[in-house]
C-alpha cells in the first residue's frame, strides 16, 4: 500500500495555501516548498516596500535589474495582456488603489471612505524587457497578485518533482497545479467550490496533469459609500467589472495561464468569454448572476461529480 501523501496548509500570498506531496521525502519537500513560496512572495508582493515589484513600480522610466523569476513573471504578464487583447491587464494597480484595495485584503476594513475616480488602465505597450531588466513607462505600475499565485504554483510543483517527489499538488488560493503521480491509483481530483454557496462544491474535476484556476467577484469585496466593490478590475474603465458573470473556472496546462484566462473570460462575459476560452483551447465554466452555467471547450471531459449527478461530494471544497 502506498504511503499517505505529506500535506500542509498555511497562509501565503494573501491566500490559503495547500500542498500535497506524494512519494519522496515528504516532510523535507513540504519545508522546501514553503520556503520557496515565502521567497517568491517577498519578491512579488505589492504590500512589501522592499519587494522587487515595489522597487520596479517606484522606478518609472528607468531600467531595473530583477531576479530571473520576477523578470520571467513580468514577461508572462505582458504576454497574457497581448494574448487576451488587454482583458487581462497587470497595469490595473492604480485602479485597484483608487477602488480602495490599498493593503493586504485581510487588513482591509469592510467599509472605506470615498476615493479617487476610476481611470482606464494604461496597458503594457510601453513596458520594455531585456533579459532580466525591465523598464516601465511613466504612469505604469504593476499588480502581479493573481498571475503571481498561478506562476508560483507552476514553479513549485515542477521543483517538487525535480527534488524527488513522485507527484505534487500546489493550491494557492484556488490556483491549483497538479503534476506527477496522484495518491492512490487514479487521477488528481480537484474540487471547485460553489462561490455563491461557500463550503459547498460546484463540481469535482479529474486531471492526470495540469491546472485549475477560479476567478470570482464574490470574494475580496468591500463597501464604499454603500456600494459594493471587488478586486477584478475592467481595464477599459478602471472600475470593478460589472458584467453578469460572477465566477469562471478554467482547466489548462499551467496554473498561471488558467488564472489569466479565467479573469479575462469573467471580464468579457458570455458569450465572448466562452469564445475566448475556446479560441485558446482550454476548458471552462462561466457562472452568471442567475446561476446559469455556460460551458466552454471540453469541460465535461474533466467532470467526475456535480450536485446534479447524484450522491454527495467526498469532501468539502478545499
Amino acid at each position: 500500500m502506498a504511503a499517505e501523501p505529506a500535506e500542509a496548509r498555511f497562509p501565503v500570498m494573501g491566500s490559503a495555501g495547500h500542498l500535497l506531496v506524494a512519494g519522496g521525502p515528504g516532510l523535507e519537500l513540504l519545508a522546501l516548498a514553503r520556503s520557496r513560496l515565502a521567497a517568491l512572495e517577498s519578491l512579488w508582493s505589492r504590500f512589501r516596500a522592499d519587494s522587487e515589484l515595489c522597487r520596479l513600480n517606484a522606478s518609472p522610466g528607468r531600467w531595473v535589474q530583477l531576479s530571473a523569476p520576477t523578470a520571467a513573471l513580468v514577461r508572462q504578464a505582458v504576454r497574457a495582456w497581448e494574448a487576451t487583447g488587454g482583458l487581462f491587464d497587470p497595469t490595473v494597480l492604480p485602479a485597484l488603489e483608487a477602488a480602495g484595495y490599498t493593503r493586504s485584503f485581510p487588513d482591509l476594513p469592510p467599509e472605506l471612505p470615498s476615493g479617487a475616480a476610476p481611470a482606464p488602465a494604461p496597458g503594457c505597450a510601453g513596458i520594455e524587457i531585456e533579459d532580466d531588466r525591465v523598464r516601465l513607462a511613466p504612469g505604469v505600475r504593476l499588480d502581479l497578485g493573481g498571475i503571481g499565485k498561478g506562476y508560483a504554483a507552476d514553479l513549485v510543483a515542477q521543483e517538487l518533482l525535480a527534488a524527488g517527489a513522485e507527484g505534487a499538488c500546489v493550491n494557492l488560493g484556488g490556483d491549483v497545479r497538479v503534476t506527477g503521480r496522484a495518491p492512490g491509483t487514479g487521477a488528481w481530483t480537484v474540487a471547485v467550490e460553489d462561490e455563491a454557496r461557500p463550503g459547498t462544491d460546484l463540481a469535482w474535476l479529474a486531471l492526470a496533469e495540469g491546472a485549475v484556476a477560479t476567478s470570482t467577484r464574490l470574494r475580496r469585496r468591500w463597501q464604499r459609500q454603500g456600494r459594493q466593490l471587488h478586486h477584478l478590475i475592467d481595464p477599459t474603465s478602471g472600475a470593478p467589472a460589472a458584467g453578469t458573470v460572477v465566477t469562471v473556472t478554467v482547466v489548462a496546462a499551467e496554473a498561471h495561464w488558467a488564472e489569466v484566462l479565467a479573469k479575462a473570460a469573467l471580464i468579457a462575459g458570455p458569450p465572448a468569454g466562452v469564445a475566448l476560452l475556446e479560441a485558446h483551447g482550454v476548458a471552462g465554466l462561466l457562472v452568471t448572476e442567475d446561476g446559469t452555467a455556460h460551458r466552454a471547450g471540453p469541460w465535461e471531459r474533466y467532470v467526475t461529480w456535480t450536485p446534479n449527478s447524484g450522491g454527495t461530494s467526498p469532501a468539502s471544497a478545499g
